[in-house]
């Protein structure tokens, strides 16, 4: 939808509040719930202009500094994923015998957009990246697998679970915010 110069994906839910986000791809998205009309939306969008602007200023930024970063080769990526080996099923052991976790296998992979994953199946997926990461990271990224074993979702008990383990995991969620986007995009193209 065109609104004003902007171009809007309008994405109808049955949410109860509208919200606008800019996306990494610097896209501009309204969600709103199904009742809205098309007049209220663009009255929303024309009367967040500002706060579009300045959001779209950060998101190109952002963009800008990333595009400098320098990008990891194919021999690093190698490398982090010989290490990765080594290291991360040894703690992923050291958790799954102190808390009692049973999984299946362990895949070390060269992922874009995850840190790590945990299947059905009890499969733990982690991204070779991790290797440039601190440890405690690395070990709230086992953690937080290991834990999708007993809950596969983000629900209150699955974070009791994680906090249980792990009291300090907020440290390491804030330093993959801080400095994980960076280094992911290090991978891409």
């Amino acid at each position: 939808m065109k609104i004003g110069e902007y171009n809007v994906e309008v994405r109808r839910s049955k949410r109860k509040s509208a919200a606008i986000k800019i996306t990494a791809d610097m896209q501009i998205v309204v969600f709103v719930p199904l009742y809205v009309s098309d007049n209220e939306i663009e009255r929303m969008v024309i009367s967040k202009s500002k706060w579009i602007d300045e959001h779209m200023l950060k998101v190109q930024s952002t963009i800008d500094e990333r595009s400098k970063l320098e990008k990891i080769t194919f021999e690093q990526v190698k490398e982090l994923a010989d290490q990765a080996v080594e290291y991360i099923p040894k703690r992923v052991k050291y958790y799954a015998e102190k808390e009692n976790f049973v999984y299946n296998k362990i895949t070390i992979k060269n992922l874009v957009s995850r840190w790590g994953s945990c299947s059905t199946k009890g499969n733990l997926n982690f991204n070779c990246l991790l290797m440039l990461t601190p440890d405690y990271v690395i070990d709230y990224i086992v953690v937080h697998e290991l834990c999708h074993l007993r809950e596969m979702n983000h629900s209150e008990k699955f974070w009791a679970e994680v906090e249980k383990i792990m009291p300090d995991y907020q440290r390491a969620e804030l330093w993959l915010k801080q400095n994980g986007g960076n280094l992911i995009s290090r991978m891409r193209g």
